[in-house]
């Protein structure tokens, strides 16, 4: 039987976090403010089932499908909020569980690194997808599991700060996030990201 391991509902995408998955995302991709559901289970080739239990489930358009080492990883949303929490009911009624089988959040790793030199900045801005730090700005990290949480993270901090994404990670065994801006920014960021890991 298949392992839970996040069942994460989005109110709203925001922008920078959906810029950002649409760099990397090969199904449908939603729009700004879309209701989005993203699913995590273990062993990862059953989320091939449940893809089919969600498409059929609800009105909704898939745009993650990705069956990685361990884990398997679903995305879907639709203009309708309504319309992605049936979908999520169905796949959630195929598995026999509730949202609260999920495993909750962990985090591994949270820090704040003020005024960041110039050349760390460039060694950041190398692998990024995002957008890039400059120097002398403030760099939030943080680290989760299981690794899908980092979406959630990434999405309420935008909604509470004036940030810019630098990179975040939410396929795999760890869940990472960058985010700059103003070290106050910065800090109410992190307030966000972490209050609502630890409401999951």
């Amino acid at each position: 039987m298949a392992e839970l391991r996040s069942f994460i509902f989005i109110d709203q995408l925001q922008p920078q976090t959906l810029a950002y998955i649409a760099t990397w995302m090969r199904g449908s991709l939603p729009r700004k403010n879309m209701a989005s559901q993203i699913i995590e289970i273990a062993p990862g080739l059953d989320i091939e089932a449940l893809t089919d239990v969600a498409l059929k489930g609800a009105n909704v358009k898939a745009g993650i499908l990705v069956v990685e080492r361990q884990f398997g990883y679903l995305e879907f949303h639709a203009d309708s909020t309504a319309e992605v929490k049936a979908s999520a009911e169905a796949v959630l009624k195929s598995l026999g569980a509730t949202p609260k089988d999920a495993k909750p959040a962990t985090i591994l790793a949270s820090k704040i690194v003020t005024r960041v030199e110039n050349q760390h900045a460039y060694l950041i801005n190398r692998n990024k997808l995002g957008s890039m730090i400059l120097g002398g700005e403030s760099l939030y990290l943080l680290e989760c599991q299981p690794a899908s949480y980092a979406i959630l993270a990434c999405n309420e901090a935008e909604k509470k700060a004036n940030i810019k994404i630098i990179d975040y990670r939410m396929i795999g065994a760890n869940g990472r996030l960058y985010l700059s801006g103003s070290e106050a920014e910065i800090r109410n960021a992190r307030e966000a990201a972490e209050l609502a890991l630890r409401k999951q």
